[in-house]
């Protein structure tokens, strides 16, 4: 009888162990989530904008003798006109929600916006009021709290991030080599980097 209440013991103080571990590890989880999340939505968004770039930088988007990623100046519905980074996507993207038929030959352009995130604005070309009209705007992020740009030296051999786009000894915009994201949320911050795609005019090889 006394072995049996000794091994029951045992077997309670075991139980008793498991679930404390096992309670404590869930709260350590629970704690991490929203870290984990964020940095999840980090990638994800950075992973989106590397892909659209990209589709922007191959053919049927990259012409030969054309800018497929560029600077243009683009007048948003604000009405402040200003040099934006602009590329077009033949195909649209799955974020662009058109009222009607989806149209093909699509010009984006990126803009952040203190309190509302990474907004991609875009028309098509196929527009009646192309010229004319405001492109529309789609939130991709209301995490990003900065856009800035990385730009490459070759006489000092180093990068310089500027927080708006540099200009040329002529006075004229310069189109970055990089993008760089500054995401908050929850007191965490996070900073990822875009590489602009160099244009090819062949199909790739994969």
């Amino acid at each position: 009888m006394l072995e049996i209440l000794l091994a029951l013991a045992l077997v309670g103080l075991l139980l008793v162990a498991l679930n404390t571990f096992v309670f404590s590890m869930s709260e350590l989880w629970g704690q991490r989530t929203e870290s984990r999340l964020f940095d999840q939505h980090v990638r994800a968004v950075t992973r989106f904008l590397e892909r659209e770039l990209r589709a922007a930088a191959l053919p049927p988007a990259a012409r030969p003798n054309s800018t497929p990623i560029g600077l243009q100046e683009i007048r948003p519905q604000s009405g402040l006109a200003e040099k934006m980074l602009t590329f077009e996507l033949p195909g649209g993207s799955r974020l662009f929600r058109w009222p009607e038929r989806p149209l093909p030959e699509v010009v984006c352009s990126f803009q952040a916006r203190k309190e509302e995130g990474l907004i991609i604005l875009w028309h098509s070309r196929l527009e009646k009021n192309f010229e004319s009209d405001p492109p529309r705007e789609t939130v991709i992020t209301p995490l990003v709290t900065a856009l800035a740009y990385d730009y490459f030296d070759g006489d000092t051999n180093r990068w310089s991030t500027e927080a708006a786009l540099k200009q040329d000894p002529q006075g004229q915009p310069m189109t970055p080599l990089r993008l760089r994201l500054k995401f908050a949320y929850a007191g965490m911050t996070r900073e990822s980097v875009v590489t602009l795609p160099v244009p090819v005019e062949g199909l790739p090889l994969f």
